[in-house]
């Protein structure tokens, strides 16, 4: 309490202390925010294991000291809750330290700051978000100059130096009111403006090739909705520069609001995220909706199907990946472990060369690959940034909706290929013993399927670093029928099972009794996608 300089988070501990709040203080100090598939994430409140003002401030003090002297750091921040306040103490800490801070004058999308790391050769990024997580979290992303997010081991030694930080400044703490870390006057951190965004668009508008006619592009009627994030602007800009002059912000959800009042989850994969989007699609005759999450680095898509219960359909994220893939015809592709396996399947069909990496872009990024996906609705569809990047997707997806239907399009790739059914398990308890039970035992079938192959990361595999991840595969080597990928969440307290059939040998149902079955998740708290 006497280090941390928040007020509002010395209360929280201060009423916690005074009602014997043992559990509440074991949750906020009984362990440290690590960083994840995505950077530094956790619930806003006080502790070591929460996002607050000193956790902030002990993470750019660990930064300060792993990078060279007189490095050159941006920093940019979205609508969150103290996403502001926690920008300020990142580009304060980072100048006080002896770098360079160059901090975006207004909150804006994940993109934009990844795209500015690279544009100002900057020796690292930090943007302050939580993607698409819960209301209540907030994060930071951490880029270094080459412009992709941290991967081991940088991840672990800024992890260490933030703990020494902690510790130093705990240690100092007890019985006086101190600033735990140094920080540069406000003057002193340079501000960046519209500037970047106007590079920006100019750089994805260069990098883009459009194939779709000009009319073409202004006949196709777009719903946008940045659920209730930073991406409305840049979005409708970019859009509106490629030629797709018919676009229609969703107004409810346009503007940034750290509350997310209209959804549940602010993450588009969630049921219902969607529906103030779809509403607005059928009311206003649209031909596609394109949503992107609270930081803009997420692309998830709707067309109109007339097969399905409301008229519209939104599509998963492998889906999108497939049709992403085969409108570009990259000379080389990426995805995750856990996304479909048709992509593989393409890629040895068209002559592209094919990379397989862990969950995650910062992996991604490194594969140098000319377009890359995961199945968590993240697609790098040109070299403007090393990341995901929602906005530049978004604009492809627009070029091929107004080329042919995309539902047409996914009906051609799935004779080709196989129709590829995919789902996902969430559990939400014991994610401990489940991964244990992964290991126990190696089940020699599922669904009545031999399994040819089981995969334990834990240790890597030669060809992927160590990584807490079991992989079951079904059918055989030469013909493979189906999958099974069990991890926990890098960003959540939640452990995933990502289920593969490929139909006709293989139905996504059975699969997925037989995984439950297996696994023993009859008691456990399972949110299944599908």
């Amino acid at each position: 309490m006497a280090a941390d300089p928040d007020p509002v988070t010395r209360a929280e501990l201060g009423g916690l202390l005074q009602v014997g709040g043992r559990v509440a203080l074991q949750a906020r100090f009984g362990a440290r925010l690590r960083f994840g598939t995505a950077g530094l994430r956790g619930p806003l409140g006080a502790g070591p294991n929460r996002m607050n003002r000193l956790t902030v401030r002990a993470a750019a003090a660990a930064l300060a000291v792993y990078l060279k002297p007189a490095s050159t750091v941006i920093v940019g921040y979205d609508g969150r809750t103290n996403s502001e306040v926690f920008s300020w103490d990142v580009a304060r800490v980072l100048r006080a330290a002896g770098h360079r801070a160059l901090r975006f004058s207004k909150l804006g999308p994940t993109p934009l700051l990844a795209f500015a790391v690279l544009h100002f050769e900057a020796d690292a990024g930090v943007m302050i978000t939580a993607s698409h997580n819960p209301r209540q979290d907030n994060g930071m992303k951490v880029y270094l100059g080459d412009g992709a997010q941290l991967v081991a081991p940088t991840d672990i030694e800024i992890e260490a130096l933030m703990a020494t930080a902690l510790e130093a400044v705990i240690g100092a703490a007890p019985g006086a009111r101190l600033d735990p870390v140094p920080l540069a006057p406000f003057s002193e951190v340079e501000s960046l403006g519209s500037e970047v965004a106007e590079a920006y668009v100019m750089g994805a508008l260069s990098r883009v090739r459009l194939t779709a006619a000009p009319d073409a592009r202004a006949r196709l009627r777009i719903v946008h909705t940045a659920m209730h994030g930073v991406g409305t602007e840049l979005a409708v800009e970019l859009l509106r520069k490629a030629g797709f002059t018919d676009v229609h912000s969703v107004a409810a959800q346009a503007d940034p609001d750290p509350a997310f009042p209209t959804v549940a989850f602010p993450n588009p994969e969630e049921p219902g995220a969607l529906d103030l989007a779809i509403a607005l699609a059928r009311s206003v005759d649209a031909d596609l909706v394109l949503a992107n999450d609270p930081d803009a680095d997420r692309l998830a898509v709707g067309v109109p199907d007339g097969q399905v219960e409301g008229g519209w359909r939104m599509l998963r994220g492998d889906e999108v990946g497939w049709l992403l893939a085969e409108h570009l015809n990259p000379p080389s592709v990426a995805t995750t472990v856990v996304s479909s396996s048709l992509l593989r399947a393409m890629a040895a069909d068209r002559g592209w060369s094919y990379s397989e990496t862990l969950t995650g872009f910062k992996w991604l990024a490194r594969t140098g690959a000319a377009f890359a996906y995961e199945e968590a609705l993240g697609y790098a569809v040109c070299d403007l940034v090393r990341d995901k990047d929602g906005l530049t997707a978004a604009l492809v997806f627009a070029d091929l909706a107004a080329s042919a239907s995309p539902l047409d399009r996914l009906a051609a790739i799935e004779d080709r290929y196989g129709r590829h059914q995919t789902a996902q398990i969430n559990v939400r308890d014991d994610i401990v013993g489940l991964m244990r039970r992964a290991r126990r035992t190696a089940p020699a079938s599922l669904a009545g399927i031999p399994v040819f192959r089981v995969a334990d990361l834990e240790h890597g595999d030669g060809s992927l670093p160590p990584s807490d991840v079991v992989i079951v595969e079904l059918g055989t080597e030469s013909r493979p029928i189906g999958r099974v990928v069990i991890r926990p969440s890098g960003t959540e307290p939640k452990a995933n099972i990502y289920l593969e059939a490929i139909e006709p040998g293989l139905k996504l149902e059975s699969l997925r009794g037989a995984v439950e079955k297996w696994l023993e998740l009859s008691g456990a708290v399972i949110e299944a996608l599908i």
